[in-house]
This record gives structure tokens, sequence and C-alpha cells, in this order.
């Protein structure tokens, strides 16, 4: 494969890659496993670029500054165009906290280093990955690390080594394999890093520096090849999903079916090449780069301010908004640089795309040291925006890892001359309830004690981590000490039986259980922890967990603020909350079932009007994130307490 010319096929797949991804980015489950668009621009590029290379440097013209102010003409002028698009939507959509995380992500774009930032954070899947307005530059990351190192190893080889092929194709083994090696034990390091996607843009390369053949293919085997490639990125497209151990071996469908298209189509005329050289696929290919850049950003803030999610009609619209954007920066913006009607010097263009970067990572220095300049919040959205930040106390009266003391217990109220006989214990979600125990404490003029420490569930014995063991045996000494009449249990529960909800599973008891056996380990863990208790003399009150909201939902309140929209019917569907919640519901009910000094507090009821568990009520949020509550939220389920608080059980 010696030649590439004008390849509209090589265009007609760009539009191939391209499409999926955005449909699948916007939420159309036909196009599932849409995400291998991006393997299939790997492998255009690493075709496109080798070609380039090989011809230059084996006609003993290559220059480094050259092909390095190629790829700044290419990338650089479009991206930054939109990099500052998304940072000044930012400021007038974002809260402080994600602005903050735009401009850090901006410096390390600037750098084209962002992969190692998202590799380093949640995964790609997961569902915090919405609210990154930059995660798609990723790739950019990889495809510009890969050009720094390529062309040396190119030039190395090509005029040191004599048979340079095979060590090209021993490097894309060594990158396969550990793409193989990461997925199960490391899969964003699989997924994001240069090593393990380094072998999708050699596939490319490979096919470009393949020696000139003494014979012509026959046509029925390359027209074969073409389909066969064809209908491997559509099978990949239409087949993988979320749950699709990506990239590892699953990513050779989509990959060698990317490299197939090219080589059948270089050499000669094919089913498959007529039909990506359609008029309307070669326009989008033209337009794929920017329509890549333009499409995420469009997403992730047409998601910010909508209340149910972007629907299928509203996808349409703001997918067209892409299309166009990407026309306008392609038509005055990538031409004008391409073509050389603007910078058209090597050294202008590398300085103009030096500099370019510098603003751009100084920018989001400043943007991340200012803490995404909270001053600019106002009205209604500062006041969801503080809503985020726990102001009643809650921090002094818990116990982190990094802490040294065996507690930090609190003793609530202001009448503490009576003894303390009602004692609140778990883990952080027991401390976003100070708001309503010291409202009720308060008002029924007794004291409370809140013992809590974070990520800790107040069971027995079956935590992994000794400092939750000791402070949990600590705090049942206190239980016993204080003659405590009343405790109460309160936990993310579901978080230590089914992980988060994004698949993060480092927070169960054991990583290891299925979820039967992780059920099974919560119930006997706090079936002894109640028993325990119920020995040591004192009642025992089960507060149920308070409803989780999807990822990025408490931050969508300061962004429909901002646009002036309306945040009612906000929040999780209650259906949604009671499946979650099934198992460790009925486990409550049967143990209070079982011992009438075991008692249930359900906040739900009151949480969750109308079907619906809200974020807002009477305009303010009922969250600190997707599943503390906020100060407001804790307060106002004070009246919960009052059974309790008022000493209405015996002994």
């Amino acid at each position: 494969m010696h030649t590439f010319g004008n390849r509209r096929d090589i265009d007609g797949l760009r539009a191939l890659a391209v499409i999926p991804v955005v449909l699948f980015h916007f939420g159309f489950s036909t196009f599932s496993g849409g995400f291998v668009g991006v393997d299939v621009f790997f492998v255009i590029s690493g075709f496109l670029i080798t070609s380039i290379l090989f011809r230059e440097i084996g006609a003993q013209r290559f220059s480094f500054v050259d092909f390095w102010a190629r790829r700044a003409r290419r990338i650089i002028p479009a991206l930054s165009v939109v990099m500052l698009a998304t940072l000044a939507l930012g400021w007038l959509l974002l809260t402080a906290k994600d602005f903050s995380e735009l401009g850090r992500t901006v410096r390390y774009q600037s750098l084209f280093i962002s992969n190692i930032l998202f590799m380093r954070e949640d995964g790609y899947f997961a569902p915090a990955s919405d609210l990154k307005p930059l995660l798609h530059t990723w790739s950019l990351a990889v495809e510009e690390q890969y050009y720094i190192f390529f062309p040396l190893l190119m030039v190395l080889l090509m005029r040191h080594i004599r048979h340079w092929r095979w060590v090209l194709f021993a490097v894309l083994l060594i990158s396969f394999g550990l793409n193989v090696a990461y997925i199960e034990r490391k899969p964003d390091v699989a997924f994001f890093s240069l090593p393990t996607r380094a072998w999708e843009l050699l596939c490319g390369a490979m096919l470009a520096v393949l020696p000139a053949r003494k014979h012509a293919v026959r046509p029925w085997l390359y027209q074969a090849v073409g389909v066969a490639g064809l209908v491997a990125v559509l099978v990949a497209v239409f087949t993988f999903d979320r749950e699709t151990l990506f990239p590892g071996w699953a990513a050779l469908l989509p990959v060698l079916g990317a490299t197939a298209l090219i080589w059948s189509g270089g050499q000669g005329s094919t089913w498959a090449g007529r039909l990506l050289s359609l008029p309307v696929f070669v326009w989008i290919g033209l337009l794929s780069y920017s329509l890549y850049l333009w499409h995420w950003p469009i997403y992730v803030y047409a998601n910010a301010i909508s209340v149910d999610g972007i629907q299928p009609w509203e996808a349409l619209g703001w997918m067209l908004l892409a299309l166009g954007l990407a026309w306008l920066s392609w038509r005055f913006v990538e031409l004008p640089f391409r073509e050389k009607q603007l910078l058209g010097g090597r050294k202008p263009v590398l300085v103009a795309g030096l500099l370019a970067m510098v603003v751009l990572a100084v920018t989001g220095s400043v943007v991340r040291s200012a803490d995404g300049f909270p001053q600019r919040l106002t009205g209604k959205a500062l006041e969801y925006a503080q809503a985020r930040e726990w102001r009643a106390g809650q921090m002094k009266c818990m116990l982190v890892t990094k802490d040294k003391q065996a507690d930090k217990a609190c003793l609530l109220g202001e009448n503490q001359a009576v003894p303390a006989t009602q004692l609140f214990w778990g883990d952080s979600h027991a401390a976003a309830l100070l708001p309503a125990i010291k409202q009720g404490a308060a008002k029924e003029g007794r004291p409370v004690w809140l013992y809590s420490m974070s990520a800790c569930p107040p069971i027995q014995g079956d935590d992994p981590r000794q400092k939750c063991r000791d402070f949990n045996e600590h705090t049942m000494e206190q239980v016993r000490r204080l003659g405590i009449k009343d405790v109460v249990l309160a936990s993310n529960w579901s978080l230590y039986v089914y992980g988060r909800e994004d698949g993060d599973r480092k927070v169960l008891l054991n990583e290891h259980d299925d979820t039967a056996q992780a059920e099974a380990r919560m119930a006997a863990a706090l079936k002894a922890r109640v028993a325990s208790i119920r020995a040591a003399g004192a009642q025992v009150w089960l507060f149920k967990e308070v409803p989780l909201q999807r990822k990025g939902a408490v931050s969508r309140l300061t962004s429909l603020a901002r646009v002036g929209r309306s945040a009612e019917g906000l929040g999780r569907p209650l259906e949604e909350h009671l499946a979650r919640q099934h198992f460790l519901s009925h486990l409550f009910d049967s143990m209070s079932a079982a011992d009438p000094g075991v008692h249930v507090i359900d906040p739900a009821p009151l949480m969750c009007a109308d079907q619906v568990c809200s974020i807002e009520v009477n305009g303010h949020s009922q969250y600190k994130d997707e599943d503390h509550l906020s100060d407001a939220g804790s307060a106002r389920l004070s009246p919960l307490f009052a059974p309790l608080l008022m000493g209405a059980t015996g002994n």
C-alpha cells in the first residue's frame, strides 16, 4: 500500500466513524457501540500520517519541523476555538466546582495529556463522564502523544534497521498485548493510555508501509475484504455496548474492519468503497473533525439545561446545531489554516499554535486556581450552588480515614444538662442528618449524640478496613457506657451491597461477592449489630436510605437557574429508588416485624411526592450531591425523628 491519493472512500470512512459516535453520545440506543468510531479514526489517522512519513523519509526529505507544523495546522485552530467556546459556556452554565474541573481539563488538554487526567478519574462510560465537556479530547491527546514519538521511531527504523517492518509489527503486538493485559485489571488504563491504544494507529501504519506487490490482487478478494470490513465495523456499532470489555479483544472487530476497508479501497473500486464515496458521506467526512469536537460539549451543556434529560426530538435539534457549527468551523477555521491562507509558513503556525496552547493553559489554570469563580453566580443559581456545601458543622462531627482520634462525636442540642439517651450512628449519611437532629433536639429540649465515620456502615465485624471496624466497636462501647436507650442506624446501605451505580465496586464489603452473596453478607452483619445493641438494652431505629439522584442531576439545578428554567419535576422516579432498595427494605421490615424493639424510619414518603424524589422543594435544593442531603434537605426531615426524640418508646 504505497499510494493513497484523493481517497473519497476514506473521507466516507470518517463519516462512518463520526456518525455512530455522535448518535451514541446523544443516547440513540440502536447505536449502542457507536464509541468504536474513535477506533476507526485511529486506524485512518495511522494510515494517512504514516503514508506521508514513509514517502518523505524514503525520499530523504523528511523534516520534523514540517511534520509538526502540519499537525499544528490540522489540529490546533479548530480545537482552540472549541475549547474557548466551551469555557465561555461553562462560565455561564456550570457550578463553581464543575467550572473548576473544566479549567483543569483545559490545562491538561493544552499539553495534550487530558487522557492521563481522565484515566485517573471516572471511567469513560460512567455517568459522571457526562458532566465533562471536554472528555472527548482524550482521543486527540492519544494521537498527539503518538505523533510526538512515532516520527522519531520511523526515522530510526527506516534509516538504521534492515527489517524495520518486523520491528514495527512487534511494537504493534506489544501494544495489543498490554491492552489485553490491562482490560480487566485496570480498564481505565486500557481505555485511555497511549501504550494500550497505539496498536490501533499501528494497524493503519502497517497498512501504509506494506511493500508494493508484483501482481495485482484478484477483484473478488478485495471486494470480499471490503464487504467483510464494512460488516465488522457495523456489527461493532450495533452490538457492542457500555458493558463490553473495551478495548481488549473486542476492539479487534472495528479496528480490523477499518483496516480491511482501507486496504480493499486501495486495490481498486469496491462495493463498500462506492458506498462510502457517496457525496453525503464524503461531505460529513470532511466535517468529521469539527463535528467530533463540537458534538460533545453541546451534548453536555444541553443535558445540563434539561429537566428530564435530552429527549430524542431535542437530540436531533442539538445534533443539527453541532453539524452547523462543524461546517462553520471547517469553512472558516480549518480550511484557511490547512490551505495556508492564514499563517502560511511553518514557523509562524508553530509559534501561533504554541502561543494558543499557552494561553489556554494559563486560562485553565486561572479558572482552576480561582475555584471556578463562584462569585459569578447570583440569585437562585448561587443559592443552589451554596447548597452543595455543608455549613451546619457536619464535617466537624464526622471521622475520616486520615483522622487519628477514635471518634469526632458531637453532642447536639442546647439543653445538655440532662443526659443524652439517643444516639445516631453511621457513615456520612448519618452526618448529613445533623441539621434534622439538631432541630429536633432543640425542639424537644434533649441532647442527642451523633457518631459518624465516612464510608463506614454501622454493621458488625464485616468491613475489610480495620479503622472502620475499630470505630464501630468504639461506638458500641459508648452505647453501653453512656446508657443509650435509642440508637438510629443510618447509612448509604446500598453502596456496600451493590456498589456505585456507575459500576465502581471498590466500596463493597467484599468486591468478589456476587449480588446474592453481598446481600447475605450485609444481612448477617446488620443483624449482628442490631442484636448487640438490643443486648445492651437499647432500641434500634433503622433509617432507610435517602433516595439517590442520578449523577449530575444536582449540578443541573444551577445550570437551569442560569438560563431561567424551572427545576420543577427534576428528580429520580420513585420506582427506581424502590427497585434499588427492594432487598434492603424487605430486610429492615422483616427485622422490625420480628422484634418490637426494632423500628424503621423511611424518608421516601416525605421526599418523593407525585412519584418523583425531587431534588428541589419550595425553591431549595434538598441535596448536597447525588446521595447526601443538603442542610435544607436534612432539616426538612426533622419530623421523622419526632417519635424518637419525644421518648415515645419504652425500654
